[in-house]
C-alpha cells in the first residue's frame, strides 16, 4: 500500500501528535525525493528502529545556490511513492514551497565552523539552506530519530551539530553509504550523467578506497592525494573541486593519519557535481 500524502504542517503535526500520545516511537527520512535504494535503506532502518515512519520530500530551493542546478533536478513524487509502498512508510509528507517557507519567511539558521571548506567553499549558501529546512523538519515530524546516508557526510555533521546546539530532542542517525555494483555511490544525480559519463564516474570511488588504504599502511597523506586528483583528472573528470582527508568527528584538517578520519571528495563528470567519502582508519 503506497503511504499516505500529507501536504500540510498543521495535518502532519495532528498525526504526529497522535501517535506520540498512543507511545509511538517516530523516525523521519528526510529527502528531496527522486529516491533511490539509498533512501530506501534509510527507510528500511527507521521501520526496523521506530513505529511510525515518516519520509519527507520537498526539493528545497534554498540549498541550492545554483538556480539551472534546482530546475534541473528530477522531480519524481508518484514514482517515489510506488517504490516506498513495499516498505511501507506510514506518511509521505511532500509539502509545496510556500508550506514551507510562507510570505514573511526571514529565518535563516547558519552552522559555522564545520561549513566553512569542503562543500561549503563551492556552494555558498548551501549549508544554511540544509541547516533551516532540516530544523523546520525536525520540528514538524516531531520526529524522536532521524536518518541520513554517510555519502552527504558534511551534512550529517552539520544536522547533528545543529540539533545538539538548538537543543532539538531528536537521534540524528547516520546509515552507510549504499553503492551500486561497480562502487559508485547511489545519488539522485547520477542519472544526470551520460552513458560515458557514468562508465568513468566509477574512477571516483576507485580513488578514494586506493587512497584510503595507502594512508592506512603509512603512505603520506598529501602525496597519496596528489595522486589520486591526478589520477581522476586523467580518468575524464572535469574538475576536483577538493579531496581532502579530516578527522571523522569534527572535519578538521588533519596531515597526519593519528585519529580515525574520512576521505571527501567532490568533483565534475558531464557537469554533474558528484561527493562521495570513504573512512581512514590507522594502522588498517
Amino acid at each position: 500500500m503506497k503511504p499516505e500524502i500529507v501536504r500540510s504542517r498543521a495535518d502532519l503535526r495532528a498525526q504526529a501528535t497522535a501517535w506520540r500520545k498512543d507511545g509511538h516511537r517516530i523516525g523521519a527520512v528526510p529527502t528531496m525525493g527522486a529516491l533511490h535504494e539509498g533512501h530506501l535503506s534509510l527507510v528500511r532502518r527507521a521501520a526496523a528502529e521506530c513505529d511510525k515512519v515518516i519520509v519527507t520530500l520537498f526539493v528545497n530551493p534554498k540549498q541550492f545556490n545554483d538556480q539551472n542546478d534546482l530546475q534541473k533536478y528530477p522531480r519524481t513524487e508518484e514514482d517515489d511513492r510506488t517504490l516506498l509502498q513495499e516498505i511501507g512508510p506510514d506518511i509521505l509528507y511532500a509539502p509545496d514551497v510556500k508550506e514551507i517557507y510562507p510570505a514573511g519567511f526571514a529565518t535563516t539558521i547558519s552552522v559555522s565552523g564545520i561549513t566553512d571548506s569542503l562543500c561549503g567553499s563551492f556552494r555558498p549558501g548551501h549549508f544554511d539552506g540544509v541547516a533551516t529546512v532540516v530544523c523546520k523538519l525536525f520540528l514538524q515530524t516531531g520526529a524522536d530519530c532521524a536518518y541520513f546516508g554517510e555519502k552527504d557526510y558534511q551534512q550529517l555533521q552539520v544536522v547533528r551539530r545543529m540539533a545538539s546546539d538548538l537543543d532539538i530532542p531528536i537521534d540524528v542517525i547516520g546509515c552507510p553509504t549504499i553503492r551500486e555494483a561497480d562502487g559508485l555511490a547511489m545519488s539522485s544525480r547520477n542519472r544526470l550523467l551520460s552513458p560515458e559519463g557514468r562508465e568513468k564516474a566509477v574512477a571516483l570511488p576507485r580513488a578514494l578506497v586506493q587512497t584510503a588504504e595507502a594512508i592506512s599502511r603509512g603512505a603520506n597523506p598529501q602525496d597519496s592525494i596528489e595522486a589520486a586528483i591526478g589520477l581522476l583528472e586523467t580518468s575524464g573528470f572535469a574538475s576536483v573541486e577538493y579531496l581532502e582527508l579530516r578527522g571523522a568527528d569534527d572535519l578538521a584538517p588533519i596531515t597526519t593519519l593519528d585519529r580515525p578520519a574520512r576521505l571527501l571528495a567532490a568533483a565534475k563528470m558531464d557537469d554533474v557535481r558528484l561527493i562521495d567519502n570513504v573512512p581512514v582508519l590507522p594502522g588498517t
